[in-house]
């Protein structure tokens, strides 16, 4: 395996350094250090058939991919990410969820997402093509940014399997049983996945466009002409039909919208790099077009004001 470290780079660049590295070895992200003055990480690469394998240890940090990174071009790839160790919160389609040490879930890198770690953590990361994965997952778009606990079925088993990968890529893995040893590895995942969150066959084409809407919504959350309509149209569907696959989430398309976009001002407000920006700012870089109703909307969500939850969150009260 390729391995790369900031071990031996001045602690003042180690930051940009990584994120340069970063960037050149496996993807387009940025790695904001919860402590820039101790952050340490390093970075183990190989593959096994078809499967390319990344292995990430980092201090405490927010790993983002934004609308930006995924601009910068690149094949569009599937990546079953497990938290060997360590604890997140990881979100990705529309989705907030809390991962704990041997969980997986599965990312798009043709969708925005973000990692937040408030301990070190070592991350393993199992990268493949769209026509790969959809030979043990057909629609892998619809489990994107869900966890996959490490004690549902077949789950633990995986982590096993991950794990013992990962040792073995040290020695190598002879060609003759690389592709053998892939297939089996995602076989088990998938079946994993396809047990624990299992859709009924009628609802597969519901849901499969509920969450092409979705991501729609979270590539262009930013876009102050976001609106149903516009999802919509995107989708070439008719907004009564739209309307219809939100029916039996708890929200409608518009709530969702809406939702999305408080979450994302709210955690802005309550990042220390973002304190040099204004709360208008800050709200019409989330698509309000509107101080006044970023502001009511806003307490409404979260009982207090903007500014409230900018001092609360910065420990200034």
């Amino acid at each position: 395996m390729e391995t790369y470290s900031t071990a031996n780079v001045p602690r003042a660049t180690r930051a940009a350094y990584w994120n340069s590295l970063y960037a050149s070895r496996l993807a387009h992200v940025t790695f904001n250090p919860v402590d820039p003055a101790d952050f340490e990480a390093e970075l183990r690469l190989g593959a096994i058939g078809p499967v390319g394998v990344a292995r990430v240890t980092s201090k405490p940090a927010d790993i983002e991919r934004n609308r930006a990174h995924i601009s910068r071009g690149g094949a569009r790839l599937f990546s079953f990410l497990m938290l060997a160790r360590g604890s997140g919160v990881f979100e990705h389609c529309g989705h907030s969820t809390a991962l704990k040490s041997g969980d997986f879930t599965l990312c798009d890198n043709a969708a925005p997402h973000r990692l937040h770690s408030v301990d070190s953590t070592e991350l393993i990361v199992l990268r493949v093509s769209p026509d790969v994965i959809r030979e043990h997952l057909p629609n892998p778009e619809l489990w994107c940014g869900m966890r996959l606990p490490a004690d549902s079925t077949f789950a633990s088993a995986a982590g096993n399997m991950v794990r013992d990968v990962c040792r073995r890529m040290d020695s190598g893995v002879p060609d003759r049983y690389a592709r053998t040893m892939a297939a089996n590895l995602l076989g088990v995942l998938a079946t994993s996945m396809g047990v624990t969150f299992d859709v009924p066959g009628s609802a597969t084409s519901v849901v499969a466009r509920r969450v092409q809407a979705q991501r729609y919504v979270e590539m262009h959350l930013r876009d102050p002409d976001l609106a149903p309509p516009a999802v919509a149209r995107a989708l070439h569907i008719s907004p009564r039909y739209l309307r219809m696959l939100f029916e039996c989430e708890r929200e409608s398309i518009a709530c969702y919208i809406l939702r999305r976009r408080l979450e994302e001002c709210a955690r802005a407000l309550a990042n220390p790099l973002q304190q040099g920006r204004t709360i208008t700012e800050i709200a019409f870089a989330n698509g309000f077009n509107s101080a006044a109703h970023f502001t009511r909307t806003f307490r409404e969500q979260y009982a207090v004001t903007p500014s409230e939850f900018r001092r609360s969150s910065s420990g200034m009260e």
